[in-house]
């Protein structure tokens, strides 16, 4: 599958990345490289292969549930497409 510049400026702009156009160029080419590779796991027969939930069997650690500090609310909308007051600012969609 080949990427256009099209796709590769929407993915941008949803993960919130500024491109400069000479590295449009270069994640497309590295985007098809990768959904390249993805076409070829797809083809690959794994009927006679047992399923597996995990290749690391060992249980992974947890960490304690603490109540933190959260009084931040600058810092969480600090990523937001719009923000006022220290709130989300969302399209409205109900009349």
């Amino acid at each position: 599958m080949k990427i256009d510049e099209k796709v590769v400026r929407k993915v941008a702009r949803l993960a919130r990345l500024r491109l400069q156009d000479d590295e449009i160029v270069r994640w497309q080419n590295d985007l098809t490289q990768i959904l390249s590779w993805v076409e070829q796991l797809n083809e690959t027969n794994t009927d006679q292969v047992d399923p597996m939930t995990s290749v690391n069997l060992k249980e992974m650690p947890r960490r304690n549930d603490i109540v933190t500090e959260g009084d931040a609310p600058h810092c969480v909308v600090s990523n937001a497409p719009k923000a006022e007051f220290d709130m989300f600012v969302v399209p409205k969609v109900v009349e």
